[in-house]
């Protein structure tokens, strides 16, 4: 004869917290990273200039991209240079701490970015930023 073994009354089996919290973590980690990647994609592509001992800055409030064809964006929008230093002097007068990011192509024209920083400058706006590649140490 077999005999069976005799059931618990019933009782639910509880779950183990353990993995799914290891689970959520792992989540909320890969999203973090990969939102903080996200920022960097949303701008127009160019070759920029490399420099080796360039600064990373966490924040601007306007990022300008120059072309080589000396087509100006604002962030991803193109934009002519009257109303750019417009939307530029609005911002310096509202934020004390106003920032300009010039993101100039490598073949572009020195006098492209003269011109619009002597512009910005004659707005009012003191703070810039030339944005460069990372150099390879070569």
């Amino acid at each position: 004869m077999i005999k069976l073994r005799q059931r618990d009354g019933g009782k639910a089996p509880e779950p183990m917290l353990s993995p799914m919290i290891d689970m959520i973590f792992l989540l909320l980690v890969f999203f973090i990273i990969s939102t903080m990647y996200m920022s960097e994609i949303k701008t127009i592509p160019i070759r920029l200039p490399v420099a080796q001992h360039s600064q990373t800055v966490s924040k601007s409030n306007f990022t300008v991209t120059i072309k080589k064809d000396g087509s100006i964006f604002l962030d991803e929008t193109a934009i002519d240079v009257e109303q750019l230093v417009a939307n530029a002097a609005a911002e310096s007068k509202r934020d004390s701490s106003f920032s300009v990011i010039i993101r100039a192509e490598g073949d572009a024209e020195y006098r492209t970015v003269i011109q619009l920083m002597d512009k910005l400058k004659g707005a009012g706006v003191t703070r810039f930023g030339l944005a460069t590649d990372v150099g390879d140490g070569k």
